[in-house]
């Protein structure tokens, strides 16, 4: 998936075209409250940001990316009418891995998304992880059990995604709440276990691989428990 924030209908409209036609999955974003609302949905694969929004400028949003765990390493490329090497400069310095100047050809945008996504796949390291029936692709925000598709919220995947990189460890519910929400010193607080309720509920077959640790917080197993032992780990889970 790739997300392209750009205010100029007609260019946002052409750019989305122009990119599934070469088969990306793309979405485009007027507004940069519609491009947070859907990043908490889905972390894509690259962001195409124009500099110039209403709202909030690219530069301030190029920056909040690049100051979050989940999108520090996220490709981004600049799409700006400014042309002036302190624009180059300031844009590259915030953290944008290319920058294409106005007006700009689609076959130049097209080969500069492919050569940064070369690239990014080249420096991602593990692109993949495979459990029994669980197929999670981290970079591509995708979640498969049994071959279907799940659907998982931004928190659920960085939650899932936290627990495969450490798989056999158990992460204790302050590191969790600390790490996805910013909340470590409440170890009272519910929203941990509701997510784990209903990651695993989502995950169905797949839910085994998560197991609770009473009283110390979840792992992943790389042998689930039993469908019987997954849904008694839930009743702990609203019993804790």
């Amino acid at each position: 998936m790739i997300y392209l924030l750009e205010d100029d209908n007609s260019i946002r409209k052409l750019v989305v075209y122009a990119l599934k036609s070469q088969g990306y999955e793309s979405m485009g974003f007027e507004f940069p409250s519609q491009f947070w609302e859907a990043l908490e949905q889905r972390v894509p694969e690259l962001v195409l940001l124009d500099i110039m929004l209403p709202e909030e400028d690219g530069i301030s949003i190029l920056r909040k990316l690049r100051a979050r765990p989940e999108t520090s390493a996220l490709p981004v490329i600049m799409l700006t009418a400014r042309d002036t090497e302190y624009d180059r400069v300031e844009g590259l310095d915030a953290g944008a891995d290319d920058y294409i100047s106005k007006p700009f050809g689609m076959m130049e945008l097209t080969a500069r998304v492919r050569a940064l996504l070369r690239r990014a796949e080249y420096r991602s390291g593990v692109s993949e992880y495979r459990f029994g029936c669980l197929h999670v692709r981290p970079e591509r925000h995708e979640v498969r059990v049994d071959d279907a598709p799940v659907t998982l919220t931004y928190k659920e995947f960085l939650l899932l995604r936290m627990l495969l990189e450490n798989r056999g460890m158990v992460m204790t519910r302050e590191v969790l709440l600390d790490r996805i929400w910013g909340l470590g010193a409440e170890r009272e607080n519910r929203t941990l276990d509701v997510h784990i309720r209903t990651l695993r509920a989502k995950l169905g077959a797949a839910g085994g691989y998560i197991q609770t640790v009473r009283g110390v917080g979840y792992r992943f197993v790389e042998e689930p428990a039993a469908q019987a032992g997954a849904a008694a780990g839930q009743m702990k889970d609203q019993g804790d």
